[in-house]
């Protein structure tokens, strides 16, 4: 696939995720839109409903859809497997852990800001771990196994916290922040958000020609100067960055980092490095419009944009093991 393709690609999945955007700030409560700014006798109001309600939504999907599929399609080249997923290596269930451990202990009423830094800090716990468990010079097979165990590990702590908790309430309160949203969230969640996520999409900078030679096998890769512990590590904190800041503040949303880049993955010509920047495009546009579609349900009570998400992406997820089978027999 040459340039132009890729470039026209990439123009029409920004020009998408920027449509959304304006979709996602003229929804919501209150029949408000951007034209009552200068049509409005009151512009104060409008523009107060707009930048500290309306706009921390929009952005936080915008922000954790890129950084899911992002990290999706990173995952998916590093270990050379489609079902793979942000997820994979404990990020999204050690933030968890570490989130669901500050709301069991009343933390996040003293302190608003121990919420995201305790699934900041989870996250990165969980990334140790896995290191750990695998060791330096792990195999793909060892990490991915690492993986998996540090993930039931912290999901069976999470079952724990939830069956000593001290209340209903608690429960409730517990579950409906693992079932992922990005309502009621303000510009101080997005704050928080933005430094880690930032920081871990520069480190993704410079891995796509790494990710493209990988394609080759570990040992054609290292023949050509790839330092595959080097690039494991430097893949695996940026995930752990963009995921344990995204799942510390919208909470759990589950299969954007995998059905992201399979969509997209036919388009860039299945090279992975050209996948990194498009499935970021693409799973902002995905969010963006799961929680467009959240809002534009009936009254009642808001569904939770995890389950959504959720709800979409299982029927894929059995749709590619079905595939796969078919392809190996």
């Amino acid at each position: 696939m040459d340039s132009t393709p890729r470039s026209r690609l990439l123009y029409w999945l920004a020009l998408i995720v920027s449509v959304l955007m304006l979709v996602s700030l003229n929804l919501g409560m209150g029949q408000v839109s951007m034209i009552d700014l200068f049509t409005a006798g009151d512009a104060a109001a409008v523009w107060l409903i707009l930048v500290e309600i309306r706009l921390p939504r929009t952005m936080i999907a915008a922000i954790t859809g890129a950084s899911l599929g992002l990290c999706g399609a990173a995952m998916q080249g590093l270990l050379r497997n489609p079902l793979a997923s942000p997820g994979l290596i404990g990020s999204s269930s050690g933030a968890a852990l570490g989130a669901v451990i500050v709301l069991y202990l009343g933390l996040s009423q003293h302190n608003w800001l121990l919420l995201p830094f305790g699934g900041m800090l989870g996250a990165l716990v969980a990334l140790i771990l896995v290191y750990l468990l695998a060791g330096r010079d792990a195999s793909i097979v060892t990490i991915v196994l690492a993986g998996v165990a540090i993930n039931a590990l912290a999901i069976s702590c999470v079952s724990l916290i939830l069956n000593f908790a001290p209340s209903p309430y608690a429960v409730q309160e517990i579950v409906l922040w693992t079932l992922g949203s990005v309502s009621n969230l303000s510009m101080n969640d997005l704050w928080i958000l933005l430094p880690p996520t930032l920081l871990g999409w520069l480190l993704f900078i410079g891995t796509g020609r790494s990710l493209d030679l990988l394609t080759l096998g570990e040992d054609t890769a290292q023949s050509m100067g790839i330092d595959l512990v080097f690039l494991r590590t430097k893949l695996f904190v940026a995930v752990a960055l963009c995921v344990g800041a995204a799942v510390s503040i919208t909470g759990a949303i589950g299969f954007i980092g995998l059905v992201v880049p399979h969509l997209l993955r036919p388009l860039v010509g299945y090279q992975p490095g050209r996948l990194l920047i498009a499935s970021a495009f693409g799973g902002a546009s995905m969010l963006l419009g799961a929680d467009i579609v959240v809002r534009l349900m009936p009254p009642g009570p808001e569904i939770k944009i995890g389950v959504l998400t959720a709800i979409v992406g299982a029927p894929f997820f059995l749709f590619l093991i079905l595939k796969t089978r078919r392809w190996q027999i």
